[in-house]
């Protein structure tokens, strides 16, 4: 856990790039459910910003 969040302080790509994953992961998930209003309606927001995070942080160094 400890090497994890050094390497989101470092700016490294691949806790960045896993955090990201995670975020567009959750977003299809929230878009699937059927039960939570809220949920559905930040589904699309929280799916563009995990992707948007992972194009931005393929460009950081390993």
């Amino acid at each position: 856990m400890t090497r994890f969040l050094s390497g989101l302080a470092r700016f490294r790509r691949g806790p960045w790039e896993m955090l990201a994953t995670i975020l567009i992961a959750l977003g299809v998930v929230m878009l699937m459910q059927p039960f939570v209003l809220w949920a559905f309606t930040w589904s699309f927001i929280v799916t563009l910003v995990g992707t948007v995070m992972f194009i931005i942080t393929s460009h950081f160094p390993d």
